[in-house]
């Protein structure tokens, strides 16, 4: 029989275990501290550097998409195991009024592409396995890189200011050195830098490990960025896309000088969802995020969260899990590059489509993954794989908004740390290994668990699927009566993460938090964390998650993990939320840094 939300609460004032849902639900787990908070423009970004590369470019006069360039361009110095020359990712960008692209929001998709000498089983071995590490490790692994042509397309077409003006402080950054604390100073013994020799001579001096408080100075990108401030052309069709093919074609590599200047640039339509009235503005595809995220919040919109108990309680925490397992679900079987697959965004999107998911949700027990059947009549039937792939979680997330309004949330990666581990010599910048998020070979779980069908094949020129969430909240535009001549709405959040396929639900926890719930912006960013993804039919926790209310949801019927459980070394974190919420009563901008780590920054004026 269907399940209304009303049935739903009235079946959960009659049940015991939800009763004792109630008595174990507490407050949300926060760490300690209040949001930076600005009048006028924020930047936030994992890196205190980078941060204060975005402002000062605001402080110069540029706007939101100069600051973005910049923070990315000093990213790629000063967190070398996601920010990158050497990757791609996503660009999405909303306007406050028509001065900028017309008012339109745009999404930039400058994700890598699969050289032209990839194939669909290049991965794999004789009998048909996958090469362990061929594909995440060494110059074979590499996709074409996109994150220059993504930078400098958005400074060219939206920003105020010139390329050289936007990337000096990262080329300063690359000269003088930046100082490097404990955790950064540790991240660089990892041992894929040690595997190849420019690597390891740049960030690992030969083995004389950097230890805390030591400046790293990186002279080779340095140059490398000068040039490109100059012509960033050569990056793709000169001198620097010569020097690249050159190294790729002396060390195995697959990328040519006719990938290179074969690279686009996609600007892309972003994808709109609503939620409890306010406009979500999110990633298209090759991004999985944005339509699984609109997938969730459509299942959760009729309930009312905040009646089943507080933030993070356990009766909230079934529901939103039973709306991630079947947004997963249609993101494993449907979602790809949209240049080479049909994608059925407008059914997946449709509130029916929602509704009917919903009919499936029981008050308290979860739905096993093994037993779920979508709802008939919305979607083709899913393309079954023959002879698949994944996103690393470390990738990087940063959001703007300056004094005019104007909003820039982006998401880039190089796909594991440090990417490749292969430096380009002598140019200085690491390769991305994001050939491994393309299906190695389909049907067969990836790194994180998620299974991927035929859309998500190896092809040449192909965009490897995303989690990648890029998404920016506001209320709905204003149109003047009998008129199409609209204002945007008040902007609400700018918002994204990393974290590979724990990206899609960080994201909406982050929503969830602050729309629903009311937690302030930097209390969403340091809430504990949890994700389900359809198969492995797992509901995980960070560590720090309270354990009477794991308890209580495994005596509901979930099989539950937390992270890196039995590791004493490892906090059993995901993700990196930087964040920025605009109060609607007092336009106050407030900027929440993810605690999880301890050299990043909210800063603003």
């Amino acid at each position: 029989m269907p399940n209304s939300p009303h049935r739903h609460l009235a079946a959960r004032s009659a049940t015991l275990i939800l009763a004792t849902l109630f008595t174990l639900a507490t407050s949300a787990q926060t760490l300690p501290g209040q949001p930076v908070t600005a009048a006028h423009a924020m930047v936030v970004s994992i890196h205190h550097d980078a941060t204060d590369a975005g402002l000062q470019v605001l402080r110069e006069g540029g706007n939101a998409v100069d600051a973005a360039v910049a923070v990315g361009f000093a990213l790629a110095v000063v967190y070398p195991a996601a920010g990158n020359i050497g990757g791609g990712g996503f660009m999405l960008i909303r306007p406050s009024s028509s001065a900028l692209n017309h008012g339109l929001p745009t999404f930039l998709d400058y994700r890598e592409k699969a050289p032209a000498a990839a194939s669909p089983n290049m991965y794999l071995d004789a009998r048909g396995n996958v090469i362990p590490r061929l594909s995440t490790v060494g110059p074979h692994s590499s996709g074409v890189p996109g994150t220059v042509a993504g930078l400098t397309y958005a400074q060219s077409h939206f920003g105020r200011l010139t390329l050289a003006q936007v990337m000096a402080p990262a080329i300063r950054l690359a000269r003088d050195g930046y100082l490097l604390s404990a955790e950064e100073a540790r991240m660089l013994h990892s041992p894929i830098l040690t595997q190849f020799p420019t690597s390891r001579a740049i960030f690992q001096r030969d083995g004389n490990f950097y230890q805390p408080g030591d400046r790293l100075r990186q002279p080779e990108l340095a140059a490398t960025l000068t040039r490109i401030a100059a012509d960033p052309a050569s990056f793709y069709h000169g001198a620097l896309a010569a020097q690249t093919a050159a190294f790729e074609a002396a060390n195995n590599g697959l990328i040519t000088a006719q990938d290179l200047a074969a690279y686009q640039v996609k600007e892309r339509t972003p994808l709109l969802g609503h939620y409890h009235g306010y406009d979500v503005l999110t990633a298209p595809p090759p991004s999985s995020g944005g339509i699984a995220l609109i997938e969730i919040l459509n299942i959760l919109s009729a309930y009312n969260l905040p009646a089943l108990g507080p933030d993070r309680s356990p009766a909230q925490i079934h529901i939103i899990t039973e709306a991630f397992r079947r947004a997963y679900m249609d993101h494993a079987d449907y979602l790809g590059d949209p240049d080479f697959s049909a994608i059925p965004l407008g059914p997946m999107a449709s509130l029916a489509y929602a509704a009917a998911w919903r009919q499936s949700i029981q008050p308290v027990a979860p739905s096993p993954s093994a037993t779920l059947v979508r709802p008939a009549g919305f979607l083709p039937s899913p393309p079954r794989p023959d002879p698949l792939p994944h996103e690393s979680p470390q990738t990087t997330h940063f959001s703007i908004v300056d004094a005019d309004g104007n909003a820039v949330s982006s998401t880039y990666t190089l796909n594991f740390g440090f990417g490749s581990g292969v430096t380009v010599s002598p140019l200085g910048f690491l390769l991305n290994d994001e050939m491994d998020d393309f299906a190695s070979k389909q049907g067969v779980p990836n790194a994180f668990g998620l299974i991927q069908g035929p859309a998500n094949a190896i092809a040449p020129g192909k965009r490897p699927l995303s989690s990648m969430t890029p998404t920016i909240v506001s209320a709905p535009p204003s149109c003047t009566i009998r008129s199409t001549a609209c204002t945007p709405g008040k902007l609400r959040l700018v918002l994204g993460s990393p974290g590979g396929s724990t990206i899609i639900t960080t994201v909406a926890n982050d929503l969830i938090s602050v729309l629903d719930n009311h937690l302030d912006i930097q209390a969403a960013a340091d809430a504990p964390r949890f994700h389900h993804q359809y198969l492995p039919d797992i509901l995980q926790f960070e560590k720090a998650f309270p354990l009477l209310t794991i308890d209580a949801l495994k005596a509901t019927g979930y099989i539950t993990r937390r992270e890196s459980e039995f590791d004493e070394r490892s906090p059993g974190t995901w993700g990196d939320s930087e964040l920025i919420a605009i109060d609607p009563t007092t336009h106050q901008l407030q900027g929440g840094h993810d605690n999880r780590h301890t050299f990043g920054k909210a800063a603003g004026y």
